[in-house]
């Protein structure tokens, strides 16, 4: 019996403590289930959810509507423990319309026949205006973000043009035939001396891509952007006669590489053209050749044509160019693997030279430039020999009919562009003539080099730069081009240059240098 009651009271001790602690703790949440807070509209609350429930859950629980927009922290797919606290922000968006003012643009316009320091105000301009829609974004009624998403030009602006003249005092030369230059779109020509200039097409639509007299200087070849869809440009001739207006469309569009006038015809153009594509470079070249005569009323004949459109060899999409020679009896090309000479009469190509095209890992393939000698016998180029990735490139010279090709200057540079001068007498009255053309002053990266402009006699003898003078900037790729007589006063033929977007010319013999033009904006030169 004593036992049995030491045992009861034992028993009641550890009810009577189990009881008193229990009176002591916070009162608890059904098993299974968990108390979460939500803060959503301004109100805070506590709901009370199962056990693994997620954000998205709770505000089902709680019966708050998510619109699409809407967001929450932590995210709608987070699970739950008890106590946590989730909120709901309130996104919405708005779309406003705001009308923008466009300021207009100043330019000024360079023009060497005004005295420099002198100005005229061409265009005045006017502000443009544009109607922007803004996208805002609210957070529980707060602008956090403004972003446009839309522009409507209402009204263009107008640039406002201001005319300087920049003419300088530079000396007078006297120069034999028509000198041509295109300034700033425009065409002019200096006649006698390079102190009287004349514009003879003023549209400032003249892209450059072709710039040529006729042979006897009275019509000038050239090039348009009209800016007409899915066009590239056009060709037309212009009379360079003072007083006589006279511009005719030849009817032929997208000229990239090649258009001349057929030696001792003066109203006849050969020409190839490409196909405008909206990819670099711009086009696919047809490597065709078309012919057509023109009459001074402005009737214009297409011939039948030279050469279909072709591939035209390895990366025959740049395009194929073309020379005349002396005699226009023939033509020679160029392209990026070969030279060649082309018959007119039946459209026979021969192959003079076959070269490694240069690999130049980019939207452009490189092609020599070349020139005939004065009698037709011979062709100077630029020879690229392996490897395609190679940067050696010499000056070449090729008997027309192929029986030989001879190395005359090595490492001259891709963009040496050999220019023959006219025949020459020599003082023992025997005929000569020089070769002019371009030397890679950083021969082993000619593509990005500047050059100087070198003169040899034709058997690549007796060199002498003419320019720039040693230590001074060099000149960029360019075609120079000869005299059509020696100059006056001289027995000395000269060079006609582009050099910091001004002319220059330079004695062949002497080299004494003249600059002619100083607005900086002078991009091709012609002289016939």
């Amino acid at each position: 019996m004593r036992l049995y009651h030491s045992g009861l009271r034992l028993t009641l001790v550890w009810l009577a403590a189990a009881l008193l602690l229990g009176s002591c703790s916070p009162p608890q949440v059904s098993e299974g289930r968990i108390a979460v807070q939500i803060t959503a509209d301004g109100e805070t609350l506590t709901v009370e959810v199962p056990a693994g429930s997620s954000v998205e859950e709770v505000f089902q629980a709680a019966g708050v509507t998510l619109e699409s927009l809407d967001r929450t922290d932590p995210p709608l797919y987070t699970v739950l423990g008890d106590g946590s606290h989730v909120r709901l922000i309130r996104v919405s968006e708005e779309y406003i319309v705001e009308e923008e003012v466009i300021p207009f643009e100043q330019q000024l316009v360079r023009n060497e026949t005004l005295p420099e320091g002198e100005e005229y105000w061409l265009q005045l301009g006017q502000n443009g205006l544009q109607e922007i829609t803004f996208r805002q974004v609210f957070e529980d009624g707060v602008v956090v973000s403004s972003n446009p998403v839309k522009a409507v030009t209402l009204k263009e602006a107008v640039p406002q043009i201001k005319m300087i003249g920049v003419q300088k005092p530079f000396a007078p030369v006297s120069i034999p035939g028509r000198l041509a230059y295109l300034v700033d779109g425009d065409a002019w020509v200096m006649e006698g001396t390079t102190g009287i200039r004349r514009q003879i097409v003023g549209p400032g639509d003249l892209d450059g891509r072709i710039f040529n007299l006729s042979p006897d200087g009275e019509w000038l070849l050239f090039t348009r952007n009209l800016e007409e869809e899915g066009t590239i440009n056009s060709l037309w001739v212009a009379a360079v006669d003072e007083g006589v207006e006279n511009l005719i469309d030849l009817k032929v569009a997208n000229v990239v590489h090649f258009a001349d006038w057929k030696p001792g015809s003066a109203l006849t153009i050969a020409y190839s053209t490409v196909e405008p594509r909206p990819g670099a470079p711009g086009w696919q070249a047809n490597n065709d050749l078309g012919l057509l005569t023109f009459s001074a009323t402005g009737y214009v004949r297409t011939l039948p044509p030279v050469l279909e459109t072709n591939s035209g060899g390895v990366y025959g999409w740049w395009g194929t160019d073309f020379s005349w020679a002396p005699d226009g009896a023939r033509l020679a090309y160029t392209r990026p693997d070969s030279l060649g000479v082309l018959e007119l009469e039946t459209g026979s190509q021969q192959p003079l030279l076959e070269f490694t095209p240069l690999q130049t890992l980019g939207d452009w393939a490189w092609v020599p430039g070349l020139g005939w000698s004065p009698e037709g016998d011979f062709l100077f180029s630029v020879n690229h020999p392996p490897p395609a990735e190679s940067q050696r490139f010499d000056l070449q010279v090729t008997q027309k009919a192929g029986e030989y090709s001879v190395l005359v200057v090595p490492d001259v540079g891709m963009f040496a562009y050999p220019a023959p001068s006219p025949l020459q007498e020599l003082p023992n009255g025997d005929n000569s003539y020089q070769v002019a053309y371009l030397e890679a002053l950083q021969p082993d990266q000619s593509e990005s080099s500047r050059y100087r402009l070198v003169v040899r006699d034709r058997d690549g003898s007796n060199r002498r730069a003419l320019f720039p003078s040693e230590g001074a900037g060099g000149l960029d790729p360019q075609q120079v081009v000869w005299s059509p007589q020696a100059l006056g006063g001289r027995q000395s033929y000269a060079l006609a240059y582009l050099y910091k977007g001004n002319l220059w010319l330079v004695d062949s013999l002497s080299s004494e240098v003249w600059q002619i033009t100083g607005d900086g904006l002078t991009k091709r030169v012609d002289w016939k």
